[in-house]
């Protein structure tokens, strides 16, 4: 007979469902393959983008391949592609 349930030794004891470590791993999986942003909240960057201009700020923001820029004019949001570190 098969237990539906794994002990896991980690977390002093608690049962953990079969269903919950797929869906964990299934998770942690499709996150390889999705697009993400180079970037790290705190990096010191340069906005370039033709609507927005050029501005330089910090990284405060992130989700996805989008990042929020606190500039000394606010927050802008731009996509990874129009960033770049400064140095």
């Amino acid at each position: 007979m098969v237990k539906a349930v794994v002990q896991d030794l980690s977390s002093m004891g608690r049962p953990v469902s079969l269903t919950s470590v797929a869906a964990r791993l299934w998770s942690g999986a499709w996150r390889i393959f999705t697009p993400q942003s180079p970037y790290r909240i705190g990096d010191a960057v340069v906005g370039d983008d033709p609507f927005k201009g050029r501005r330089e700020g910090v990284v405060v923001f992130l989700q996805g391949t989008s990042a929020g820029v606190d500039t000394a004019q606010g927050v802008f949001f731009y996509d990874h592609r129009q960033l770049q570190k400064l140095d």
